[in-house]
């Protein structure tokens, strides 16, 4: 995908890969628009508010955006939470919704909004944003894990169902990345800079791939073909040593 001369609404745009991504297209000569509940932070880039979990909020944003944009040939849509949850706590119940309602359903009502729209200018691209950690689960964070599966599903119906209409459906798989402090607990998360230099490539790349895999995902996204799965998963339930009780 040439990503020079876009024009681009990246919703969860406003912090993070997210931002990072758009001043990455923005650099290489596309229009931006970043998209989220929070945007007075940013001065440098267009902006819509945009909460995913609101339908209304949604079709608002897609009908600012397409007015003042209609050209819109690519959507990102990667807004998401990551939150720890205490399975034998029945109270859990109320981080799952939050998770699915933002990270899987909230893609959707995106994806939703706008499909129309690039089927009927005949191309387009849609970039969804999923995790390592839907290939390989971190028990900390079970519903995380569970939604951004969903959402890789949902990204392959998706492509199948989009086939012969000219809009091309990408899947962002990233690892831990160092923002929002996960550098502090995550010594291995990737520099961002050092990560969105390996996106931009893959992501230029023609044709696009179905999947941008940088090198630190590899691990988790081939964690079963390589017969490594079941030892890293159980590296990563030593995290549940944190939570209350357990030790």
């Amino acid at each position: 995908m040439d990503i020079s001369g876009r024009t681009v609404l990246i919703a969860g745009g406003t912090s993070g890969i997210g931002l990072g991504l758009a001043r990455r297209f923005a650099d290489a000569g596309s229009t931006v628009v970043v998209g989220g509940r929070g945007t007075g932070r940013i001065d440098d880039l267009e902006t819509v508010k945009i909460d995913v979990t609101d339908p209304g909020s949604v079709l608002l944003a897609r009908d600012e955006v397409l007015a003042h944009h209609p050209g819109l040939d690519v959507v990102v849509t990667m807004s998401g939470v990551m939150l720890v949850e205490d399975l034998r706590d029945p109270a859990h119940i109320a981080q799952a919704e939050t998770t699915v309602a933002t990270n899987l359903l909230g893609t959707i009502r995106v994806i939703d909004a706008f499909t129309p729209h690039l089927i009927e200018r005949g191309g387009g691209t849609i970039v969804t944003v999923t995790s390592g950690i839907a290939f390989l689960p971190f028990p900390l964070m079970p519903t995380y894990g569970a939604s951004k599966a969903g959402v890789h599903a949902y990204t392959e119906s998706l492509r199948a169902q989009l086939a012969g209409t000219g809009v091309e459906v990408t899947e962002l798989v990233p690892p831990a990345v160092a923002t929002a402090g996960q550098e502090k607990v995550n010594p291995a998360a990737l520099p961002l800079e050092g990560f969105l230099d390996e996106v931009v490539e893959l992501i230029s790349e023609n044709p696009t791939p179905d999947e941008i895999l940088v090198k630190g995902v590899h691990q988790h996204r081939w964690a079963e073909r390589d017969g490594t799965y079941a030892g890293l998963v159980e590296r990563r339930s030593r995290s549940l040593e944190t939570l209350p009780g357990r030790s």
